[in-house]
C-alpha cells in the first residue's frame, strides 16, 4: 500500500489547472449575462457634490449605472458590514453607500453593460464634481501622530534602563514601504441570477462561508438565498480574507436588474484593494561584549485607514528567538486617507523581523561576532513572552544545516573583502519564524460501495495545494489509492471551514479528515466482524486497518475482506460521515516554525546592480505534508522576500494622494532573471505535541527573514548599510 502523506506528490488539480478545464471566478458563464466596471474617485477625501451619469446612460449596451442615489437598500450598521477577519475598531467601507470619499480610487459607480467594452467606455462619460476636503497620506510627516494599540507582548523588567547601561547597543530605524498585492488573477465576481431571487455567487475569495454570510447580512438575504462559490484561485496571499467590494458590486447589480453580472477589475483597479502597510521600524538592542542581550526593544508604526484600524504583530518576534531579561515592544497606527489595509504572506513578521534580524546583524558588526554566532549565543528555548516552552524548536539544526549547505565556514567577514570579478560578493544571514495555527474545520466523506471516497469541505485552495494534501491524508486514512478519492472545496454549502490564511489549513484539514475517515474505518470495522464467516471476528477493532481496498487486521496475520464486499454485503452503496474537528486548548506550550536563510548577492561595482546568486533556505515547520508542494511553497515565500528586498515599492504623490505605480510594468515584482539558485532544507522536526500528525504549515514561514538576509548580504558586499527598503542601485551609489 502506497503511503502517501509525507512523499512527494503531484498536485491531483494539476490536469484540471494546465488544460484550462479549471474555471475561475470570471469565467462561469451565465444565460444573459452583464458586466459592471468600476469608476473611481480621484480626490482622496471630501464629498460627491454632483455626479451625472446620463451621458454614460446614452451609450449603446449600457443598462443602467448604480450610484450611491441610485441601488437597491444596503444595510446601514457597522456590525453588518463586519466579515470574519474585519478589524475589531472601525467602521468596514461599503461601496456606493454615501456621497462620502475616503480615499483616491474608491469605487464610487458601476457602469453595467451587455459586455465588458461598452461598460469601460461608458465609464468614461460619468462626470463628476467634487468638494475636495484636507488629507493626508504620508506616514513619515505625520508619524508624530502615532496612537498606540494594545499587542499582546508584555514588557519584561527595564529596557529602557538597560539599553542605557548595555556595554555595546544599537539601535535604528527601518523603513518598509506599502506592498500591494499582485495575484496573477485578478479580483473577480460572477454573480449568477436563478430567476426567483435567489443567487449562485462565483468569487475569488480565500473564504467561501465568510463571503456568503457578509453578503446576507449586508442585502438582508437568508442563508439560502445566496451561495457562495471559489473552486480554483489563482492566487490570494491574503488580499482575499476579507470580501471585496467587486463582490458587493456585482450581487448588487445582479440584485438591482434581476439579471446576472460579472464584475472584474483592472489591474490598476486592484490597488484600490487592500495591501501591506508601509511601516517604520524601530529597533534598539543593548548587549554585553560577549555577545549576550540585556535588552531589546521594538517599537512599529503603521499605516491605518481613518475608518478602520488594522494592525498585525510587526513587534515581539525576538521574545521567542533571543533570551533577553529586558523587553519592550510597542505597535502605533496612524489614520491616513487611504484604504485599510490588509494581509500580506506573514503580516506582521515579513516586516518586523526584518527589521530585528538587520539590527541583530549590525550588533554582530558592531560586537566583531559572527552573525550566526551570536544567534546561537542569544539563543532561547522559551517564548518569553509568556515563559513557554515550545512544542519544537530545531532551529539550532536549521542554523547548522544551512550553514553546511552554503558554505558559511568560507565567508570573509570584512565588508569589501569578498569579490568575483568585478563583482563585489556579499553574504548575510537572517532567521525566519513564524506562527503554527489551527482552526476547527469539518469534513465530510462519502465512501461507495466501489471504493471511491468524496472528501468535501468550505475550505478553501488558494494554489497551495489543499486539494492534494486533503486527497493524501484521505487516501492514507482509507487506505484507498488516491486516484479513488475525489475533493469537493470552496462552496459555501459544504461543511464548515474558516478562511484560508495563516498557514494553518494543512493541519486544520488534515486533521477533520482524520476524525471523519476514523468514524468509516469503525463502521466497516463492525460490519466486517459481524460477515459469517469473517475473518476478522475475532479481532477487537482497534486492530483493524484499512489497506488496499482491504478492511483487514493489523497484527500481520494477513486476515483481510474487501470494502466493496462487505459493502455489498451488508446492502451498503454508500457511508456518510461528517465531523467537525477541534483542537484541544493547550496553553503550556508555544507553536512556532522556524528558518534559517543565507542569502549570497553580486553586486556591480561601479553600476550598483544588485544580483542575489544564491539563497539556502533551512525550515523546521514539523512533518512535511508533501515535499513537493511544500518546495513550491517555501520557494514562492523566496522570491517574494527578495521582492521585498529589491523591488517592491507602491509610489504614492501625496500632493493628490494618488498611487502613481499601479501596474506590473513600474511596480517592480522579481522576474526570472532576477532569481537564480534557491536550496531548500526541510530539517526534520517530530512534533507529537503539537497535533496528532505533527503538522504546521508553511505558508509564511518561506518569505521570513529573506529580505534581511539579503540586506544583510548587501552591507557584507559594499560595506554600505541601507534601512530603507526596497535597496535599490540609486540608493548604493548615494
Amino acid at each position: 500500500m502506497n503511503a502517501y502523506v509525507g512523499t512527494s506528490t503531484s498536485r491531483v488539480d494539476g490536469r484540471a489547472k494546465v488544460t484550462g478545464a479549471a474555471k475561475y471566478a470570471g469565467e462561469f458563464a451565465a444565460d444573459g449575462l452583464l458586466h459592471g466596471f468600476v469608476v473611481e474617485a480621484t480626490i482622496a477625501r471630501g464629498r460627491i457634490a454632483r455626479l451625472d451619469t446620463s451621458e454614460a446612460l446614452r451609450v449603446k449596451g449600457v443598462v443602467d449605472v448604480l450610484t450611491h442615489a441610485h441601488r437597491p437598500p444596503l444595510a446601514d450598521k457597522d456590525e453588518a458590514w463586519k466579515d470574519e477577519v474585519a478589524p475589531e475598531k472601525g467602521s468596514p467601507f461599503r461601496p456606493l453607500y454615501d456621497e462620502r470619499i475616503k480615499f483616491n480610487g474608491q469605487p464610487i459607480a458601476l457602469v453595467v453593460a451587455e459586455d465588458w467594452e461598452t461598460a469601460k467606455f461608458a465609464a468614461t462619460r460619468v462626470h463628476v464634481e467634487y468638494e475636495q476636503e484636507g488629507f493626508a497620506t504620508d506616514l513619515e510627516s505625520e508619524r508624530d501622530k502615532a496612537e498606540k494599540v494594545d499587542q499582546p507582548h508584555k514588557p519584561r523588567g527595564d529596557a529602557a534602563g538597560a539599553l542605557t547601561r548595555a556595554p555595546v547597543r544599537h539601535e535604528a530605524d527601518y523603513v518598509l514601504p506599502t506592498e500591494h498585492h499582485n495575484p496573477m488573477e485578478l479580483f473577480a465576481t460572477t454573480a449568477v441570477w436563478d430567476g426567483s431571487g435567489g443567487l449562485t455567487v462565483y468569487d475569488k475569495t480565500q473564504g467561501v462561508q465568510n463571503v456568503q454570510k457578509f453578503l446576507c447580512s449586508v442585502f438582508g438575504k437568508k442563508p439560502d438565498e445566496i451561495r457562495v462559490i471559489s473552486p480554483y484561485v489563482g492566487g490570494a496571499f491574503g488580499s482575499g480574507l476579507r470580501p471585496q467590494h467587486q463582490v458587493v458590486l456585482a450581487t448588487l447589480a445582479a440584485l438591482a436588474l434581476k439579471r446576472s453580472v460579472r464584475v472584474v477589475l483592472t489591474r490598476q483597479q486592484m490597488y484600490s484593494l487592500g495591501y501591506r502597510p508601509m511601516t517604520i521600524e524601530r529597533v534598539a538592542l543593548g548587549a554585553k561584549p560577549d555577545g549576550t542581550l540585556d535588552a531589546i526593544a521594538h517599537e512599529a508604526i503603521a499605516v491605518t485607514s481613518r475608518y478602520e484600524d488594522f494592525s498585525r504583530n510587526d513587534t515581539g518576534w525576538a521574545e521567542q528567538l533571543y533570551k533577553s531579561p529586558n523587553s519592550n515592544f510597542s505597535h502605533k497606527l496612524v489614520d491616513l486617507d487611504v484604504s485599510t489595509p490588509c494581509d500580506m504572506r506573514a503580516p506582521g513578521a515579513a516586516t518586523g523581523v526584518c527589521a530585528l534580524e538587520c539590527a541583530m546583524d549590525e550588533l554582530a558588526v558592531a560586537l566583531k561576532l559572527d552573525p550566526v554566532d551570536l544567534r546561537l549565543r542569544c539563543y532561547s528555548d522559551r517564548d518569553q513572552s509568556e515563559d513557554l516552552p515550545y512544542t519544537s524548536k530545531q532551529l539550532r539544526e536549521c542554523y547548522a544545516r544551512g550553514a553546511e549547505a552554503f558554505g558559511w565556514s568560507r565567508r570573509n567577514p570584512a565588508p569589501r573583502s569578498m569579490r568575483d570579478g568585478k563583482e563585489l560578493v556579499g553574504w548575510g544571514m537572517a532567521t525566519g519564524v513564524w506562527e503554527a495555527l489551527q482552526m476547527p474545520v469539518a469534513v465530510r466523506i462519502v465512501l461507495t460501495a466501489n471504493g471511491h471516497a468524496e472528501i468535501s469541505c468550505a475550505a478553501s485552495d488558494i494554489g497551495t495545494g489543499t486539494y492534494t494534501i486533503v486527497a493524501q491524508v484521505a487516501a492514507d486514512a482509507l487506505g484507498l489509492p488516491i486516484d479513488n478519492i475525489s475533493v469537493r472545496l470552496a462552496d459555501s454549502t459544504l461543511p464548515q471551514a474558516p478562511v484560508e490564511g495563516g498557514s494553518w489549513m494543512a493541519a486544520s484539514s488534515a486533521h477533520a479528515v482524520l476524525r471523519a475517515a476514523e468514524e468509516i474505518r469503525e463502521e466497516l470495522a463492525r460490519l466486517a466482524k459481524a460477515m459469517p464467516a469473517s475473518p476478522l471476528a475475532d479481532l477487537d477493532a482497534a486492530n483493524i486497518t484499512l489497506t488496499d481496498g482491504m478492511i483487514a487486521s493489523s497484527d500481520g496475520r494477513g486476515a483481510a475482506v474487501s470494502i466493496a464486499d462487505v459493502m455489498r454485503h451488508s446492502k451498503l452503496e454508500r457511508i456518510e460521515r461528517e465531523k467537525l474537528n477541534q483542537f484541544a486548548e493547550d496553553k503550556s506550550h508555544a507553536r512556532n516554525t522556524h528558518s534559517a536563510v543565507f542569502a549570497e548577492v553580486k553586486i556591480d561595482e561601479e553600476l550598483g546592480i544588485i544580483r542575489v546568486t544564491r539563497i539556502v533556505n533551512a525550515v523546521a515547520a514539523g512533518r512535511i505534508l508533501n515535499t513537493k508542494t511544500g518546495r513550491s511553497q517555501i520557494m514562492g515565500g523566496v522570491v517574494w522576500g527578495i521582492g521585498m528586498a529589491l523591488h517592491e515599492e507602491t509610489v504614492m504623490d501625496h500632493r493628490f494622494g494618488r498611487i502613481m505605480n499601479a501596474n506590473i510594468a513600474e511596480y517592480h515584482i522579481p522576474v526570472n532573471a532576477d532569481v537564480h539558485d534557491i536550496d531548500l532544507i526541510f530539517v526534520d522536526e517530530p512534533d507529537d505535541r503539537i497535533n496528532r500528525l505533527g503538522i504546521k504549515g508553511l505558508g509564511e514561514i518561506g518569505i521570513v527573514g529573506v529580505p534581511a538576509a539579503i540586506a544583510n548580504a548587501v552591507y557584507h558586499a559594499t560595506g554600505k548599510r541601507i534601512r530603507r527598503f526596497p535597496i535599490t542601485l540609486d540608493k548604493l551609489l548615494e
